[in-house]
């Protein structure tokens, strides 16, 4: 009964429903990350790390604008937040894709993909730093599901977060949302 009453208010609140949307599914896909580094032992290379920024921003974002549509924000102001998610995550769509790009050899990857080196100190403790180093290359894929590797899983879901935030801030704009003064 619940849940029912969720999903009828939330249907009559988008904005609600886009921010939830998008903050459940930013979070799911961050602790799905967090498990293939640090339980599988799949770790990420710095495009990997890069990509996650995105969804550093868009969840905190799509909270508060959760928040905000709760109690009755502009109008203006939910719109805007949710452009700003849309194009955060389109922004990561974009890099997704160019990671996956490296990875089936399409074009050339950066060339900080060779592990950190910080304090090299003498010579015998650079030899024992470098062999401790475990170089994780951009251009290798660590995991494939069905053909695609976790950076064109990326790159779907970006693009789906990003459709939910347009849909959002469209259902906003269109419906009026609260407070509706000339001045916002």
């Amino acid at each position: 009964m619940a849940l029912a009453t969720t999903v009828e208010k939330w249907s009559n609140e988008p904005a609600l429903a886009a921010a939830f949307a998008i903050a459940g599914i930013g979070a799911a896909t961050l602790i799905g990350a967090w498990i293939f580094e640090y339980g599988f032992d799949i770790k990420p290379c710095p495009l990997c790390l890069e990509q996650r920024i995105a969804y550093y921003f868009a969840i905190p974002l799509a909270g508060l604008l959760a928040l905000g549509a709760s109690v009755g924000a502009s109008r203006k102001v939910l719109v805007l937040g949710f452009l700003a998610i849309a194009a955060g995550m389109l922004w990561n769509a974009g890099l997704g894709a160019y990671h996956s790009g490296v990875e089936w050899g399409w074009w050339r990857g950066p060339q900080d993909c060779s592990g950190p080196i910080n304090e090299l100190g003498g010579a015998g403790g650079l030899l024992k730093q470098l062999q401790s180093i475990r170089i994780v290359r951009c251009d290798e894929v660590q995991w494939r599901f069905l053909g695609l590797s976790l950076a064109g899983y990326n790159v779907l879901i970006s693009l789906a977060l990003a459709a939910i935030a347009l849909w959002g801030a469209l259902k906003i704009h269109r419906r009026g949302y609260g407070s509706s003064s000339v001045s916002q």
